[in-house]
């Protein structure tokens, strides 16, 4: 988070320097002060306002602030579901910065959410009653950082258990564009190569349940010159052999 202060102190400057646009300087102080919830009203009265409802920021900050209320107990009673919320707001948010004007900006937090989201998702893949949230969760995922491969490929599975096939043929086409779009995995940043590791596991092992054990190993394959040093991977790669 460090990082993501140190940027968007640079932005304010840059943009009040340009005059091009509202920066939020606001909403940015209410973060850094860690005011959350007051951030978040107010970024919320943003997202609602007519000169303002465009702007993707107020819907950014609305994500983090949740995100930073779910790791606090105070606000756990009035705001039970802030970590999914984080999650939906995010998704919002890069629905209004189309052209990433402002993503790159802020990699720390997105490798923080998907890495929190994710274990959220996966938690709740092995219970039948939790396919559906778990659907929900890496739904947003890829609506925020639709570049994640992971993160589709997870999808596709939860799709896949709600017997909705076409939706989960889908999402693995849109698993195989971003890996290609992504080159070499092992320049992925961190938390998406762990995201990756543990979606190709997951989805082989799903593969061999369905007696699909030759596919199992063709998606496996994607990640053998990548992870085969990790224990799990090497486990599951050993097991299709």
């Amino acid at each position: 988070m460090k990082k993501f202060l140190t940027l968007a102190a640079f932005l304010l400057t840059y943009g009040a320097a340009t005059a091009q646009k509202h920066v939020y300087e606001d909403l940015l102080v209410m973060f850094v002060d860690e005011k959350y919830e007051k951030c978040l009203m107010k970024a919320e009265a943003y997202t609602m306002g007519e000169e303002t409802k465009k702007d993707a920021l107020p819907f950014l900050y609305m994500s983090m602030s949740l995100f930073e209320m779910s790791k606090v107990e105070k606000y756990a009673v009035d705001y039970p579901k802030a970590a999914r919320d984080a999650v939906k707001w995010a998704e919002k948010y890069r629905k209004k910065d189309k052209d990433r004007e402002y993503f790159a900006n802020y990699e720390d937090y997105w490798a923080e959410l998907n890495t929190v989201s994710f274990q959220a998702g996966e938690n709740l893949l092995d219970d039948p009653k939790g396919i559906s949230k778990a659907k929900q969760i890496f739904d947003g995922m890829v609506g925020y950082y639709p570049e994640n491969p992971g993160a589709w490929l997870m999808l596709a599975m939860t799709q896949y258990k709600s017997n909705l096939v076409k939706e989960g043929d889908l999402s693995v086409k849109a698993y195989d564009k971003a890996l290609a779009a992504a080159g070499d995995i092992a320049t992925l940043p961190k938390d998406q190569k762990t995201l990756l590791k543990n979606a190709l596991i997951r989805y082989a092992d799903y593969l061999v349940s369905k007696g699909q054990r030759d596919r199992a190993k063709t998606y496996a394959a994607v990640g053998k010159d990548v992870f085969m040093e990790e224990p799990d991977f090497k486990g599951m790669w050993d097991s299709l052999r």
